[in-house]
């Protein structure tokens, strides 16, 4: 009824794509819109300020990460939060995972 070849191509298919649906239940990807991480209120004022205000206000951060990419994001690490800057430019802050 089916020759060698066309059992063996149809058993390779019915691997591949076991294999490939397997592989994707095990996939998970998490994530945590900006807005619902939790507002910072002692932050919450920096939105659109210079590094060099944000520095005068809060002081120097803990630590430094970045810039990345186009445009450029880096991130500034505080005692309870990060802020996000674009370029220069406070974009959000976003407060430490509790836990």
């Amino acid at each position: 009824m089916f020759s060698t070849t066309t059992l063996r191509n149809l058993t390779l298919a019915g691997l591949l794509g076991l294999t490939i649906s397997a592989s994707a239940t095990w996939a998970e990807t998490i994530e945590v819109p900006v807005g619902s991480q939790g507002v910072v209120a002692e932050a919450s004022h920096l939105r659109g300020k210079k590094q060099e205000q944000v520095t005068r206000e809060l002081g120097e951060p803990l630590s430094v990460q970045g810039p990345v990419g186009a445009p450029a994001i880096s991130r500034w690490e505080y005692g309870n939060f990060y802020v996000y800057f674009e370029n220069d430019r406070v974009l959000h802050t976003v407060a430490k995972h509790q836990g």
